[in-house]
């Protein structure tokens, strides 16, 4: 749907949306028989669309024997019931078509949760109307109508079950701050990749951290979060961890059922922000990540906008400065580097700008007098840090090294 008047500078054309919506419904395993766009000054109440509309909608359903119809919009449960009824067919909308696709993808116990748990709430406001479907019990004088009872016993075994969830998910945060309290500890900062889906995210991560991880071109292909180590120039250590892509309109259940895992992004030291810099619509792809990241308090994370897939950009060489301009326009603060995370141009730069940019455990500087024979120390220093220059006197060993701090606090507590 369109509504004539209410859009806004960069507003999303109608006809992107749906194509965005097709390849929902692709993902989700259905075959995209015909779209339909209605542009309107207001919806209508009873059914979204206005009636003619409906019309030449169940004309169409019955003339291509579609058992589906996908609303860009979202529905509510009068007008989806509404539309059923007009139609012949099954309706359902955006939201609904994007829980069924992460309930496929959910392979994790967490994951799992967090699905029913969306789905749940979205289904709660929709179980009235139902009727005799959902009823035990035969009307009559002195009830309280066919439906009513079942309707209500429904509703509490839901909300219990909504209970039930949240406060297990409450367990999963407390064992996430546990687990980041333990890595800050070492210290071990996390390097968190967003972006919006299908930006090349899975194909970076695998670059960087030389993974398996799926890597597929559906939306959503990841959507349990996975974290790996990553070794910087500088030889200090880090975390880096895939999160499930973002979508423009993403449903605020699946945002706030999702709170859990994105919470590996608020809580991140660097957010890797990749975007599909060949895509035409990239700027707005920005856009949507950066109001998502606004949404779940994570914006004042800093971040470093990858700029994935200029491999396919036309003309081969890539001016970065004015493709980030493009990009993030006024917006600044944001540092960018062009990469290519299939064909690995540009990762080098890409994982210099990253250590210089990683806000705590910094790089410094340090002189370590070892004895001779201390190699456990000396290898700490190779393997963890960049060692300039060694000498031996006798039977002491002068380093001069590039180390994290933590490791030059570790040592200077070493007995001597």
């Amino acid at each position: 749907m369109e509504w004539k008047g209410r859009g806004h500078a960069g507003a999303t054309p109608a006809e992107e949306s749906l194509e965005e919506l097709a390849e929902l419904a692709r993902t989700a395993g259905a075959d995209v028989l015909l779209r339909i766009i209605q542009t309107r000054t207001a919806p209508e109440a009873a059914t979204l669309i206005g009636r003619g509309k409906v019309e030449e909608l169940a004309a169409a359903v019955k003339e291509r024997e579609a058992d589906l119809v996908v609303f860009d919009s979202e529905l509510s449960p009068t007008q989806q019931r509404n539309l059923e009824k007009a139609l012949g067919s099954k309706v359902i909308d955006r939201t609904q078509i994007i829980l069924d696709i992460f309930a496929s993808r959910a392979h994790t116990r967490e994951g799992r949760m967090q699905i029913e748990l969306a789905q749940l709430n979205y289904m709660l406001p929709r179980l009235s109307g139902h009727g005799t479907e959902m009823s035990r019990l035969g009307g009559g004088i002195g009830t309280r109508g066919p439906g009513e009872t079942q309707l209500e016993t429904d509703r509490r075994r839901i909300a219990r079950r909504i209970k039930k969830i949240r406060d297990d998910l409450e367990g999963v945060r407390a064992g996430r701050s546990l687990h980041r309290r333990r890595r800050s500890a070492v210290p071990l900062p996390t390097l968190a990749l967003a972006g919006y889906t299908n930006a090349g995210k899975s194909t970076l991560f695998n670059r960087l951290t030389q993974s398996g991880v799926l890597v597929d071109a559906r939306m959503f292909a990841t959507l349990d979060p996975t974290v790996r180590p990553l070794i910087l120039p500088s030889r200090r250590r880090a975390l880096l961890s895939d999160t499930v892509g973002f979508i423009r309109n993403l449903p605020t259940t699946v945002v706030k059922a999702f709170r859990a895992t994105l919470e590996e992004v608020t809580e991140a030291a660097l957010i890797l922000h990749v975007v599909d810099a060949a895509s035409p619509h990239a700027p707005e792809y920005v856009a949507h990540v950066m109001a998502v990241l606004a949404e779940i308090e994570a914006s004042t994370v800093p971040q470093i906008l990858v700029m994935n897939k200029v491999d396919r950009i036309e003309g081969g060489s890539v001016d970065t400065e004015a493709l980030r301009h493009r990009l993030l326009g006024s917006r600044a603060g944001i540092q960018a580097a062009a990469v290519s995370a299939l064909t690995g141009a540009g990762i080098d730069g890409l994982l210099r700008l990253v250590d210089e940019t990683v806000p705590f455990d910094p790089i410094v500087r340090a002189s370590f007098d070892l004895p001779a024979g201390d190699g456990a120390t000396l290898a700490l220093l190779h393997e963890f840090g960049r060692v300039i220059e060694t000498r031996y006197d006798g039977d002491r060993c002068q380093v001069e090294a590039e180390v994290p701090e933590s490791l030059k606090r570790r040592l200077d507590r070493r007995p001597q």
